[in-house]
């Protein structure tokens, strides 16, 4: 996996700042996280292909994290696109979308598919035969999810010498990889665990912004690869975190600890503060280790 951070600060967008926006590859995937404003911009400079975004998935209805949704539909179609966009988020986005695109007489000419989430449950609202993508309820002022990004388990890894050694037919290869063992001609059956060794542990990736503290979510996200959570405040405001039902630094690095994670990587930054490190020091007390989210950064998963 490697996810790309558009823009990572909370509220307005400033000159040198962008609103809520990343983009996630696995499995020859592209995932739009968030669509704050000037996520097209970002994707221009950061060489991004907008022809690879086939899947968008919005947290929720504040306008720093979906505000450049409306441009960067209305752009696919100035592109020419054909294929299929979809685009999944709360109840309600559906009409947001296809109004500003009625008004402006702009309907797309390719096919816009709307996944409204409405449980407040965890729900599994992607999968394919690689990848599968679940929501992580979270706890903010309107209804929001976070999102949960697995790779299936992959198929064993054939032990060439092994397989040479018992003289088996390529014919078998695949279901070997498949973790079946093999009955010989003359009937003796070959473990698979003779055959093969274990695949790769399968990557994951957790989104979580934005959302007060909230530990129910730490069984859906216990031992990920990397967790992104928003830490919007640090402990002196932690008074303003809670009224706004937003997380501190600390707070976040807990949820960490907690769902022993690989990795944490904080983001959605208010810009009251002077510097970013203070945020890390914060955290770093709690849990380690910690990364910075920042625009254009890049990091590698797994």
């Amino acid at each position: 996996m490697k996810l790309t951070i558009l823009g990572c600060y909370a509220a307005t967008p400033r000159t040198l700042t962008n609103p809520t926006s990343q983009v996630l590859e696995v499995k020859n995937h592209m995932f739009l996280i968030d669509c704050g404003e000037g996520t097209q911009v970002q994707l221009r400079k950061h060489g991004i292909k907008f022809s690879r975004i086939n899947h968008i998935f919005i947290s929720h209805l504040h306008g720093d994290h979906f505000f450049g949704l409306p441009g960067l539909v209305s752009t696919f179609r100035l592109l020419g696109r054909e294929k299929e966009l979809h685009i999944y988020g709360p109840k309600g986005i559906k009409e947001v979308i296809t109004m500003l695109l009625k008004l402006g007489d702009s309907w797309t000419n390719y096919p816009l598919r709307f996944h409204e989430l409405t449980s407040l449950d965890s729900e599994v609202i992607f999968e394919d035969a690689k990848v599968t993508v679940q929501t992580i309820p979270l706890n903010h002022r309107v209804y929001t999810n976070g999102f949960l990004f697995r790779e299936k388990e992959r198929e064993r890894t054939l032990n060439i010498e092994a397989v040479r050694y018992y003289e088996i037919d390529k014919a078998y290869f695949n279901t070997i990889k498949k973790g079946k063992d093999i009955v010989t001609e003359i009937g003796e059956i070959i473990p698979n665990r003779e055959l093969t060794f274990d695949p790769p542990k399968p990557t994951s990736y957790a989104f979580c912004s934005d959302t007060a503290y909230h530990p129910s979510i730490v069984p859906l996200i216990k031992e990920v690869d990397c967790l992104y959570h928003e830490a919007t405040f640090l402990e002196s405001e932690v008074h303003l975190a809670k009224k706004t039902k937003h997380a501190t630094a600390k707070e976040a690095a807990e949820i960490a600890k907690q769902a022993s994670v690989g990795k944490l990587i904080l983001g959605h930054y208010s810009t009251r503060y002077s510097s970013l490190e203070l945020f890390r020091k914060e955290a770093s007390v709690v849990f380690e280790p910690v990364e910075l989210a920042d625009d254009g950064k890049s990091f590698h998963i797994g």
